[in-house]
């Protein structure tokens, strides 16, 4: 049919859905359960949005949908053709990431702050930023794959809590935001 998608064809969250289905059946609960407990900081995913995949894979018989159970919790399965996609996708050459972090902005834009404000949301980024470190160090890794996604996150958080206390400790000429204006 016209606008079809052939089973290869998945978007991101689609694909991950499928990786953690891949191993057995689970619930959109577990699933979000799941990529909380790990992915999440990597993958943004909201609640809304892992169901509305859920049943436009089971529409594509890409996954099946068991009894519901406790809690109206039903579990997925993913299908033969949903491995075959899933295989297909993983092999694929992942696209440029995007970095989406609201501090940045708001650092770019710094000029218009008083620095006693921009203090402000630097220490509570770092408290953030210190919190998933805990986080991410406490993850025992499944595999060594899993375990690249976490060192990265680890070097990720300490990477970031190093750039703020630069930022916040460093002798400055100008206050932090007043830097360089960018076009």
């Amino acid at each position: 049919m016209p606008g079809e998608k052939s089973p290869g064809e998945l978007n991101a969250t689609q694909g991950s859905l499928l990786g953690f289905l891949f191993d057995g059946p689970k619930t959109g609960w577990d699933l979000l359960h799941e990529i909380e407990g790990g992915l999440s900081r990597f993958w943004n995913v909201t609640p809304s949005h892992v169901y509305r995949e859920l049943r436009t894979l089971q529409d594509r018989r890409l996954v099946t949908a068991g009894r519901t159970g406790v809690r109206d919790r039903r579990p997925f399965t993913i299908t033969a053709a949903g491995k075959k996609a899933f295989k297909q996708w993983i092999a694929q050459e992942p696209g440029p990431e995007q970095i989406r972090n609201p501090l940045l902005i708001t650092l770019w834009f710094g000029r218009h702050l008083d620095e006693g404000t921009l203090a402000k949301f630097l220490d509570s980024n770092r408290k953030v930023h210190a919190e998933r470190l805990r986080h991410y160090t406490g993850i025992t890794a499944g595999d060594e794959h899993t375990g690249a996604v976490l060192a990265f996150g680890i070097a990720y958080e300490k990477a970031v809590i190093a750039w703020i206390d630069d930022l916040t400790s460093s002798p400055r000429t100008a206050p932090v935001g007043a830097g360089t204006r960018h076009g």
